[in-house]
Order: structure tokens, then C-alpha cells, then sequence
């Protein structure tokens, strides 16, 4: 079935500003997440009427426990962990939940249990590696913390990234040959890393997490346990770039499916995963008819992806499949 994708919008350049202005997105939709994360729908409860919601979190490598409250999104969160400790949120490279290890299946996303401990992960030692492109492939898998800066999320074993010196799971890709990637999305990073050409030779300037205490838990009742939450505490806290934060059930079967199967194809055709991307995508596409349908949808809030057919229709096909039970 041919898609009716020939209106999808271009793609932004890979890096708009080689000296890293701001925003972007990787995690919950934020200005660096899946965009469009906060899709149009009924208005807001007014605020005194919304419950108030605190989380405890700490530094990874050991701190003091604070309270976060009052955020929305990523880059928000990212402020208010800044303020419990005294330090800039530019320092905050990404956060996992439960544990304060560099743990990519724990990794904050677009959505946080309301009983889940924020541990966050702050800048350590700067590194230049030199790498030279003898495969097609490098076996990278990058992420994003929804705040400006994309970072490793796997490593491919036996890849050339796994057999090359000082890269590691956590690290942030500042830099490729000098120019900055301070501000690009994650599928720009991948992007730019693929079209490099074979036998290329190429500097990548990473930053690499402080990294906890060996042995470090978050405190005496165990990894989860945050402060009651009204009555929500098998809820989530969705993040949305848009408008407020929202509360909402845990997902069903069928979203967890879905949504980690999509998360898989994303990894597959382009190099990254994101799992909020992965929710975005599996909304605007649980009720589309066919994958021109999906297409569009993906196009009026995805637009700058710039998803090719193959895919999308695979992603259609997952969705599918999820529905039926089929994986």
C-alpha cells in the first residue's frame, strides 16, 4: 500500500549552531524529547485543585536526600534538583530511578511512578577519543536527557565503539571534530555519526558521569518509597513539554507492548531509543485505520523525524500486533 507521506516536513540541519544554543528534547517531549508530547485534549483541573506531588531524590554519586516538586518537564526537574543541591542544572546530565548506578533500563524518561527516587547524575572529567571508521556501523545507541545534551545509551558488543578506549555507557557526546552537539536531538547525533564516511578518522569529545559509591543505596527503606501522593501511588507522572504535567494510570499490557516494540524499531532505523518517543508515537497511532493514517498523524506532531515509509509502517504493524496480543 503506497503512504501519503510526500508532505512531510524536511528535516532542521543536523546542528543548527555549532555552539549549542538551547533547547531540545530526548526524554518527556520536552524542547528535546519526542515533540508534540503534550497532544491537544481537555483543559487542565485548575491548580488548587491538582494533588501536590513530591519526590525525594539525591546526587548518584551520594548526597543528602532532597525534595523536587512543582516541575512539568525534564528541563524543569532538572532546575529544581539543582536548587536542592546548590548547583547548576546545566551540571545534571541525566537521572535513573530507584538506583543511583548508570543503569540505561532505569533511565528517566517521559514518565515517573509517583512511589519512584530520583538519582541524579552529574558531570564528571572531559575526554577526547580518537576513533577511526574501519566499519559501516559504530554499535552506538544514543538517548537523550531532554535538556540539550545526547548520550550513549548501548553499546553494541563487539562493535568498534566497544573496542575502542575510554567510551562508556553514560557518556555525553559533547562534541564531533570541535563543533558542538550541545542542543541536538538524539536522531541528529545519530544521524551525523552514520554519515560519517568508512576510514574516517574523527574526534569525539564526551563527558562521562561522577559515578556512585560502590555499594551506595538511596537510603535505609530500599530503592522505592517516596512520600505518599494522594492517593496516586501505583500512578505515573507524565511529563509533557506543553502545558502541565499529568497524572495517569500505570499503562496497560497493551501500551507496554506496544510501546517497547516501537522503542525496538527506533533503535533498529535509527540508532536511538526513547521510550517517550516510542508512547508518543503509540497514541497517535492506537486508533489509525492504515499506515497512511498513522503517517499523518506521525507528520502533525513528528514532523521534523522525518520518519521514512519503511518504517512507519513497521511501526503501524507493531501497533497492530500489540492489539492482537501477537508479541
Amino acid at each position: 500500500m503506497p503512504l501519503g507521506l510526500g508532505r512531510r516536513k524536511k528535516p532542521p540541519p543536523l546542528v543548527e549552531n555549532e555552539e549549542g544554543a538551547g533547547g531540545r528534547g530526548g526524554a518527556p517531549g520536552e524542547a528535546g524529547g519526542a515533540p508534540g508530547g503534550g497532544a491537544a485534549g481537555a483543559a487542565p483541573p485548575p491548580a488548587a485543585l491538582r494533588p501536590r506531588l513530591v519526590f525525594h531524590t539525591q546526587l548518584a554519586h551520594g548526597s543528602p536526600t532532597g525534595r523536587v516538586e512543582g516541575f512539568s518537564n525534564v528541563r524543569e526537574l532538572y532546575g529544581k534538583i539543582g536548587e536542592a543541591f546548590g548547583i547548576a542544572p546545566s551540571e545534571v546530565l541525566f537521572c535513573t530511578l530507584n538506583t543511583p548506578q548508570v543503569d540505561m533500563e532505569k533511565l528517566l524518561g517521559g514518565q515517573i511512578g509517583l512511589e519512584d527516587f530520583i538519582f541524579a547524575h552529574t558531570r564528571a572529567r572531559r575526554k577526547d577519543v580518537q576513533v577511526l571508521k574501519s566499519e559501516e556501523a559504530l554499535g552506538l545507541t544514543i538517548t537523550d536527557n531532554g535538556a540539550g545534551y545526547a548520550f550513549i545509551k548501548r553499546i553494541r558488543e563487539g562493535s568498534l565503539m566497544a573496542r575502542t578506549p575510554h567510551v562508556a555507557v553514560g557518556d555525553v557526546l559533547e562534541a564531533l571534530d570541535g563543533h558542538s552537539l550541545v542542543g541536538a536531538r538524539h536522531f541528529e547525533v545519530a544521524r551525523l555519526l552514520q554519515e560519517l564516511p568508512r576510514g574516517h578518522r574523527f574526534q569525539l569529545t564526551l563527558t562521562e558521569p561522577r559515578r556512585a559509591w560502590e555499594g551506595v543505596g538511596p537510603r535505609s527503606g530500599g530503592a522505592r518509597g517516596g512520600p505518599p501522593q494522594g492517593g496516586w501511588a501505583r500512578g505515573t507522572l507524565r511529563l509533557r513539554s506543553r502545558g502541565p504535567a499529568t497524572l495517569q494510570e500505570q499503562p496497560s499490557a497493551f501500551e507496554e507492548r506496544a510501546v517497547a516494540k516501537v522503542d525496538d524499531l527506533l533503535e533498529s532505523y535509527m540508532g536511538i531509543r526513547d521510550s517517550e518517543l516510542a508512547a508518543t508515537m503509540v497514541e497517535l497511532g492506537r486508533d489509525a485505520r492504515d499506515p497512511d493514517a498513522l503517517a499523518e498523524a506521525l507528520d502533525s506532531q513528528l514532523g521534523d523525524f522525518a520518519f521514512p515509509d519503511e518504517f512507519v509502517f513497521d511501526v503501524w504493524g507493531a501497533i497492530g500486533d500489540a492489539k492482537a496480543g501477537r508479541c
